[in-house]
């Protein structure tokens, strides 16, 4: 071959795999910016979905507030059935002997005056009502319990 042509020729590659590179770069370029786009779409649709799952817990509380102030404004009336499954009951709870531990001053336990049993489903919680000199015994027991885990704390 001759120099000339085989220059040419070489120019000729030179400027179509420029041209190729340029066409790849520029597609290279446009899915690029595709995927930001599909990206963005579906961060999109996630917090749409979030947000969706917020609303209904919204919605959802909002009701159960409405149907307990209504049972505030009308305790006799007895409550409507909530399809709603009951929250659980708290994690953490003291043993019995730690919560109603006997005060140490006192010579005789109280007698309950009465007991009532509130509804398990709601809340796993026993009340008992004592009389109201035992209540602040209990009271002032317990706060002297507390003063001396204070105490210990520091030493």
């Amino acid at each position: 071959m001759s120099e000339p042509k085989d220059l040419e020729n070489l120019q000729a590659k030179r400027a179509e795999l420029e041209s190729e590179s340029r066409s790849l770069k520029e597609e290279q370029k446009k899915l690029e910016y595709s995927i930001k786009i599909l990206e963005e779409q579906v961060v999109i649709d996630e917090l749409s979905e979030n947000n969706k799952a917020a609303k209904e817990e919204i919605s959802q509380l909002e009701a159960k507030l409405n149907d307990l102030e209504k049972r505030l404004k009308h305790p006799s009336q007895a409550p409507p059935q909530n399809p709603a499954p009951p929250p659980p009951p708290p994690q953490e709870t003291k043993p019995e002997a730690e919560v109603a531990a006997p005060p140490e001053k006192k010579e005789a336990a109280p007698e309950p005056a009465e007991v009532t049993l509130e509804d398990s489903e709601d809340s796993g919680v026993t009340v008992t009502a004592i009389d109201d000199e035992a209540l602040v015994e209990t009271q002032e027991a317990q706060s002297d319990k507390q003063q001396d885990k204070k105490k210990h704390r520091f030493f």
